[in-house]
């Protein structure tokens, strides 16, 4: 593997999170703990300024930089998207156990009850450009709701709803069918607010009784059963990097 080369003006922290050795947290202790070296002498700044060209040693040994990961994972309800759980609750890692990595992060969240598809890697900038608001990326869910939505309540949540002083809007809704006395509908987000759908929802007097994320941009969750893993192809990585939703129409 190549020597690290950090990338302009990051802080040493970053640097070494960027280079898929270690979690930002993780490098944060890595560095306080005085375990980092910069240009030969240890540094216990997470934030001092390093540049490309600067060696970097951890424990002594020169930081490599790792392969770059891109993983899909269908992620199971009660799960938690993080690493560790101050209260014990097993975690989304718990998918990726057995697998030969380096360290990988989430992109973005599901939250606890929630289901479906969910990226990891180590490649932070590619994960900041799918997180970018800006880029618009769509993600497609599947909900189940106790009811049915009439299209007023639709034209509310594309138009926005405000919750906590905080506008939720979704780019798309649509029933998809009826199971009794409730129902499956389609949302298209380009934003991932805080539980964003389930305030929406609530907020319209509907209980979610299931939500599974089903796209992200053009990458499909498909037939990946529950709890599996699998490896983006190269066409995959790319096709979400240069994803870009085209611009808002003017209301």
């Amino acid at each position: 593997m190549d020597a690290l080369k950090p990338s302009n003006h990051s802080g040493l922290a970053q640097a070494i999170n960027k280079a898929g050795f270690a979690s930002r947290s993780q490098a944060t202790r890595l560095v306080a703990q005085g375990r980092v070296s910069w240009n030969g002498r240890v540094v216990r700044d997470p934030e001092w300024l390093v540049r490309e060209g600067d060696a970097i040693l951890v424990d002594g040994e020169p930081l490599a930089a790792e392969r770059m990961v891109y993983l899909m994972c269908h992620k199971p309800a009660g799960l938690v998207t993080t690493a560790t759980d101050p209260k014990g609750r097993p975690t989304v890692y718990r998918c990726l156990e057995g697998m030969d990595l380096p360290h990988v992060g989430p992109v973005g969240r599901l939250d606890l009850a929630s289901e479906g598809l969910l990226l990891f890697t180590n490649d932070t900038r590619w994960a900041s450009t799918l997180l970018d608001p800006a880029r618009r990326v769509s993600k497609t869910y599947h909900v189940r709701i106790d009811g049915s939505l009439d299209a007023a309540m639709a034209a509310r949540m594309t138009a926005g709803i405000v919750d906590e002083g905080e506008r939720l809007r979704a780019v798309s809704v649509k029933t998809l069918r009826m199971e009794g006395t409730s129902s499956w509908i389609e949302i298209v987000l380009h934003e991932g607010k805080n539980r964003e759908i389930r305030r929406m929802l609530g907020a319209l007097g509907f209980e979610v009784l299931r939500l599974i994320r089903v796209r992200i941009g053009n990458l499909v969750l498909g037939n990946l059963a529950k709890g599996g893993v699998r490896s983006l192809t190269e066409s995959e990585v790319e096709d979400l990097r240069r994803t870009r939703a085209p611009p808002r129409p003017r209301r």
